[in-house]
C-alpha cells in the first residue's frame, strides 16, 4: 500500500463551491481507477470545524505503484495542474490498514508527526499500527491507516468518519467524494 496527498491552499475568499462543482463533474472518473484502492476528495473551509484555511487536499491509498504512476504519469493527474498549478505530491509506503464498521465516509482526519528520534525505528512503527486498529475499532470509522516517509521521518495517520466527531487528532476534512474500486484489495493488517 502506498498514500498519496497533495494540497491546493486557496485564498481565504475562495468560493468552494467551484472545489465542490469539480468533485460532482469529475470524481466519478477514479471510481474504477485499476491499482486505486481508495481516493477520499476531501476539503477544509476556512472558519469551519476549527480549520484556519480552504483547502482541496485528495488522499489515495494505493494498491500498486503502477496504478499511482499510471494516474500521475498518464492524465489523471494533470488536470488538477492545469487548472490549479502542479502541486507537489507527497507519497508514504504504508504500514497499516484497518477496516471500521462505519459505512458512509462524511469526515475525514489527517494527522502528520514525526517519527520520534530516540528510541528503536520498530518501536515507533508498532505504535503507528497499533494506531491505526485503535482508529478503526473506534464508533463510527470506515478506515484507518498508517505511513511513513522515511526521507523526512514522517507519519501520516489517515482515517474516515461517519460524523464530524472522530476519536482521531489532527486536521478535519470534509469528504466530498470516495472513490474505492480497490478498497476490497487494500492488505488489512500491519503491511510488513
Amino acid at each position: 500500500m502506498h498514500a498519496m496527498q497533495y494540497e491546493l491552499t486557496l485564498p481565504a475568499d475562495y468560493d468552494m463551491d467551484v472545489i465542490r462543482d469539480r468533485v460532482a463533474r469529475r470524481g466519478h472518473l477514479l471510481d474504477d481507477w485499476e491499482g486505486l484502492g481508495l481516493k477520499a476528495y476531501l476539503i477544509r473551509e476556512r472558519g469551519l470545524r476549527g480549520s484556519p484555511v480552504n483547502q482541496y487536499a485528495p488522499f489515495y491509498l494505493w494498491n500498486t505503484v503502477d496504478g499511482m504512476n499510471a494516474f500521475l504519469w498518464g492524465g489523471g493527474f494533470q488536470g488538477v495542474g492545469d487548472d490549479f498549478g502542479r502541486p507537489s505530491a507527497r507519497q508514504w509506503t504504508g504500514l497499516a490498514y484497518e477496516e471500521g464498521n462505519g459505512s458512509r465516509p462524511r469526515f475525514a482526519v489527517r494527522r502528520r508527526q514525526p517519527v520520534p528520534e530516540d528510541g528503536l525505528l520498530a518501536d515507533a512503527v508498532a505504535d503507528a499500527v497499533g494506531e491505526a486498529r485503535r482508529l478503526a475499532a473506534a464508533d463510527g470509522a470506515l478506515v484507518a491507516s498508517a505511513a511513513v516517509d522515511t526521507s523526512r521521518w514522517e507519519l501520516v495517520h489517515f482515517s474516515l468518519w461517519e460524523h464530524d466527531t472522530p476519536e482521531a487528532d489532527g486536521d478535519l476534512f470534509q469528504v466530498l467524494h470516495l472513490s474505492a474500486p480497490g478498497r476490497h484489495r487494500l492488505p488489512r493488517g500491519r503491511q510488513w
